[in-house]
């Protein structure tokens, strides 16, 4: 090359920068290479703080600024800073993507296919250790810990652990006393929102479970399944001790106490205990002078539901204990089993020469041979 020519080629590159000695044969394309050195940031958004080092960015930036500022949601009232972010809340509201099943609306693709589980039963979480298999993620890492035996969430007032949070949280609130769910009708509070459900039926009279053996129906389902071990027969709970059989879980319960003496309900007024909930429930009445069960006939109250049945027979003139023996019915069993200790005590009596029967048999509605009823 000739020194004319390198001259030449020196000129064209003249104008330099001094952070990274890089040339420029214009001074326009030198100030434009300066800016995008990170040290230097020279325009700054006056609207948010943000730097710039290029001039088309910081315009780019601008236009989220142009945008109305006080975009809000007609249907619930919330405000935006800008549109794009206005239009993405939209669909938490009407959703793009609808299930052609259930017509359930959702605001995005992922969860829309995952929702879609629900009918295709698809279940595309299988378990390693067992044959089971889950539609969601989040019941399977669930599942999971029942293997592993974690107990991640500890409760600091009595040390119990549970494997889920949603289960933690509802204990937490057995310390705490919170009661967050309140019955608009009767003000009675729950602490769990299936317990509140559940209450609510009371009031609507709502009996969703059917049985279809006999058609009586329940407004909960822990209640239908018991009910079905009648026709069934099924009797899943045993007692170790004495080998009996029970249908219902709570029965079970309060057999076992039979045996251990166990009564872990105890009066806070005088200190009685017992080994059944109802027994208890019926006990604290007698503090309060509660008397919730009220006859339509006459006005009477009474403290127990029992006491209640009882009463209503003065009106029906209903007698259910029957004696096995002579055919007479008896309004009550103490009536029936003092009955049948006279006709034990005196062989002369011509009430029941027979021997008594040990237990109460109710009234049987097919014999037509009864004598005349007595109380």
């Amino acid at each position: 090359m000739s020194s004319s020519e390198e001259a030449e080629t020196d000129r064209s590159r003249s104008h330099q920068c001094q952070k990274c000695g890089k040339s420029f044969s214009r001074i326009c394309s030198l100030r434009r290479h300066e800016l995008t050195h990170p040290a230097e940031e020279p325009y700054q958004c006056e609207h948010c703080g943000s730097t710039f080092s290029q001039l088309k960015t910081f315009k780019l930036h601008l236009h989220t600024h142009l945008e109305e500022t006080s975009s809000s949601c007609d249907q619930c009232g919330r405000h935006f800073s800008n549109q794009s972010s206005y239009r993405k809340h939209l669909r938490d509201h009407t959703g793009p993507y609808q299930c052609d099943q259930c017509q359930k609306t959702f605001s995005y693709f992922s969860i829309y296919k995952i929702h879609m589980r629900v009918h295709t039963k698809e279940k595309p979480y299988c378990c390693d250790q067992c044959p089971k298999s889950f539609s969601f993620l989040s019941s399977y890492k669930r599942h999971k810990l029942s293997h592993s035996g974690e107990r991640p969430y500890q409760c600091d007032f009595c040390g119990k652990s549970f494997t889920q949070s949603g289960h933690f949280s509802l204990h937490l609130r057995n310390h705490t006393g919170e009661k967050p769910y309140e019955c608009d009708q009767c003000e009675k509070t729950f602490s769990d929102l299936s317990s509140y459900k559940i209450h609510l039926r009371v009031h609507s009279g709502e009996k969703p479970y059917c049985c279809n053996q006999c058609g009586r129906s329940f407004s909960q389902l822990g209640n239908y399944k018991s009910h079905q071990r009648i026709h069934t027969g099924e009797k899943p709970f045993r007692c170790e001790l004495c080998e009996k059989s029970f249908s219902i879980s709570n029965t079970y319960k309060q057999h076992v106490r039979t045996h251990s003496g166990e009564k872990p309900f105890q009066c806070k007024e005088c200190g009685k205990g017992f080994g059944r909930l109802s027994n208890y429930m019926r006990h604290l009445r007698i503090h309060s002078g509660e008397q919730p069960y009220s006859c339509d006939q006459c006005g009477k109250c009474f403290n127990s539901s029992y006491s209640y049945s009882r009463h209503l027979r003065v009106h029906t003139g209903e007698k259910p204990y029957w004696c096995s023996q002579c055919k007479r019915l008896f309004t009550r069993s103490q009536s029936l089993n003092k009955h049948r200790c006279v006709a034990v005590e005196d062989e002369s009596s011509t009430v029941c020469k027979q021997e008594a029967q040990p237990s109460c048999s109710p009234a049987d509605p097919t014999n037509n041979n009864h004598q005349q009823p007595v109380q």
